[in-house]
């Protein structure tokens, strides 16, 4: 039937007149393609509309990134069958078809199909057994279970921040000094000779109490620009002249001092919203496309907090609710999801991002107001991306919500520690973003790689953006 569309539409489109702007599909036909999976056909009538000179740039470039959307999740889900099964056997050997189609069909085994092939998340293996419990038996039967460094050094260091929030008169407390060197190396021949190659790379911010005594010690390029602390992604840019055969590095060393911060307010102190101040409206509303209050999220808010009007307590149902029935697991990239939170709904699992984008949905559904932070996690052993989420209480400020880390498991007996980073976080971290999908400075030109988050860097040069897997990044921390 699809192919029958398609040539009935070419036939009407060779024996009538007039502008092509007249014979153009209808848009829901490229987003039902798009769905259902026919990329071939949803790319035939997007470069089709493309031919006409009627679209304003905006709709040119937004079709023009529909476009490089399905080249982006045909490189996420480039995995076939019998690789996923053979990863499988390895920890499973006794796994049954049925169970292999009923992980399929609850989307455990993430799979898309895509112009009639099933094609399988890169890390579709290794998250099943994450994101399934039986599954996972079977995982750590084979492995004998797996220690976590991570959970084992927040087990104690925990509970020492909150007895230091307590102690003193504010909440940033045992600061811990970092010196980071950050690279991104662009590969060779990814950009033609001699022309300039555009980098954004992270950088601390300079807004928050939690950093302090940032020193920038050294560039590879004597002329870079930080953004300033209006941006929310902050950023240092810097320029460099493509070579034939000849990689392209950037790259800074700096030092700083970051703070664990501990907030030790009891619920009952927390003072009313202005409902109508509107700082507080702003938010709690919405934010197409990825915090959208559907009636899925009304609903499922409504049931998590019931009649709760306390703000904290508010904030702590959510926060519980997430930890307790969305497992971790490594993540699609950002850029082909329309909507996180749904995704995270629908698929019953979510990496840091995903999950605390589902927390400051549901806490601004449910009148708290919420936002997004990033950055990096910088504990021993355990450098890598990460992000979090900030509420806000009259009276106290932005106190950060770390979803991904939920409740501190362990060898810990108070509720303090147990629920810590439901109003705390520890000093181990580069804080970059203070909200998503904003402008760098200075501008970008083409779309963005990542277009939610901003942690690894951005790449380009005037004649395209340069995606993940065209260039490097590596951060290196020493403990001062």
């Amino acid at each position: 039937m699809k192919n029958f569309t398609l040539i009935l539409f070419s036939a009407l489109l060779l024996a009538c007149g007039g502008p092509v702007s007249d014979k153009l599909p209808a848009p829901e036909l490229i987003d039902k393609s798009i769905a259902g999976g026919e990329f071939k056909e949803a790319s035939r009538f997007i470069r089709l509309y493309l031919t006409s000179d009627s679209l304003s740039a905006a709709e040119r470039y937004e079709l023009n990134f529909r476009l490089e959307r399905m080249d982006r999740i045909r490189k996420d889900f480039d995995v076939d069958d019998t690789t996923v099964l053979s990863y499988i056997k390895k920890y499973y050997p006794e796994v049954t078809k049925e169970e292999i189609a009923g992980w399929e069909s609850t989307n455990a085994l993430e799979n898309l199909t895509i112009d009639g092939k099933k094609k399988y998340f890169h890390n579709a293996g290794r998250n099943l057994f994450r994101i399934d419990t039986i599954a996972r038996k079977h995982f750590d039967n084979m492995n004998g279970g797996q220690s976590d460094s991570l959970s084992n050094l927040l087990t104690w260091y925990v509970p020492s921040v909150v007895k230091s929030g307590k102690a003193g008169k504010s909440p940033y407390v045992q600061p811990v000094k970092m010196k980071i060197r950050y690279t991104l190396t662009v590969k060779s021949n990814q950009v033609p000779e001699g022309e300039v190659v555009r980098v954004w790379m992270p950088y601390p911010r300079t807004d928050t109490k939690a950093h302090s005594d940032i020193k920038l010690i050294s560039t590879t390029q004597p002329q870079y620009m930080i953004a300033p602390d209006g941006y929310a992604h902050k950023s240092i840019y810097m320029e460099g002249v493509a070579q034939t055969d000849s990689s392209i590095k950037f790259g800074y060393e700096l030092s700083y001092t970051s703070y664990n911060q501990y907030f030790k307010f009891k619920p009952e102190e927390l003072a009313q919203y202005d409902v109508n101040d509107p700082f507080y409206k702003q938010f709690t509303s919405e934010n197409a496309p990825q915090i959208v209050f559907s009636d899925r999220i009304k609903n499922l808010t409504k049931e998590v907090v019931g009649e709760e009007t306390n703000p904290y307590i508010k904030v702590k149902k959510i926060f519980e609710y997430i930890d307790k029935n969305f497992p971790w697991a490594s993540a699609r990239e950002y850029s082909t999801i329309q909507n996180i939170p749904e995704y995270v709904l629908a698929n019953r699992h979510g990496d840091c991002g995903q999950v605390s984008l589902l927390f400051i949905t549901m806490a601004r559904c449910a009148g708290v107001p919420a936002k997004w932070q990033s950055g990096w996690m910088m504990h021993p052993g355990n450098v890598n991306l990460h992000d979090w989420a900030e509420v806000y209480y009259q009276g106290i400020g932005w106190v950060p919500v770390d979803q991904s880390y939920g409740r501190v498991k362990g060898a810990i007996a108070d509720d303090d520690s147990y629920f810590f980073f439901s109003k705390g976080l520890d000093a181990y971290r580069l804080i970059v973003n203070d909200d998503i999908s904003s402008s760098f400075y200075p501008a970008k030109i083409h779309p963005r790689s990542e277009t939610v988050d901003f942690q690894r860097g951005e790449v380009e040069w005037r004649g395209e953006n340069l995606y993940f897997g065209r260039w490097r990044y590596k951060m290196e921390v020493e403990y001062l």
